[in-house]
């Protein structure tokens, strides 16, 4: 697969900037994504330590590297990381996005404003459709989905087991603003 985008990937916008995860951002990652709430709705291991956190830092770097897509830290200054924003090319053409914001950072509207950074970046590559599979039982995510312009899409829903829970992911697409 072709790289879209440059060796490093650094989005501003909306009070934000993403970038790519580094090392120095393991120590940050269990009290982000070690939670009841990134369990029941992320693909992210459970219990999330240092060594699930250094191996989804790899995972970062194969993205990259392979053109695949990027997962990227949500920060206010480029420093500390607040959550995740990623953007995976499917093999079917289109586009997923996702995103996961750290307990202690919830209530900042940081999950929509880096899913509208995160949008216009792919909207500016020229990429799309642009999608969100979110578990019907996440009414957070879907308020966010709606306040960024997503809409849920007749597409059946996708029935999985995953970390020994039953989901149901339903499509969600940009629609614009």
């Amino acid at each position: 697969m072709t790289a879209l985008w440059p060796e490093e990937v650094r989005l501003t916008g909306e009070g934000l900037v993403l970038r790519e995860w580094i090392e120095d951002d393991v120590a940050f990652m269990p009290g982000l994504f070690d939670n009841p709430a990134v369990a029941r709705f992320t693909p992210l291991p459970s219990p999330f330590d240092e060594v699930a956190a250094k191996a989804h830092l790899e995972k970062a770097r194969l993205r990259r590297a392979d053109g695949s897509g990027r997962r990227l830290a949500i920060t206010t200054d480029g420093d500390e990381p607040l959550g995740e924003a990623v953007l995976f090319l499917q093999e079917e053409g289109h586009v997923e996005l996702g995103y996961a914001v750290g307990p202690a950072h919830r209530g900042q509207d940081l999950a929509a404003r880096s899913l509208r950074v995160l949008t216009a970046y792919a909207l500016e590559l020229g990429l799309g459709p642009l999608r969100l599979k979110i578990d019907a039982g996440n009414a957070a995510s879907e308020a966010v989905a709606r306040r960024v312009g997503y809409a849920l899409t007749d597409a059946p829903p996708e029935a999985k087991v995953e970390k020994g829970l039953d989901i149901t992911l339903l499509t969600w697409e940009y629609a614009g603003s």
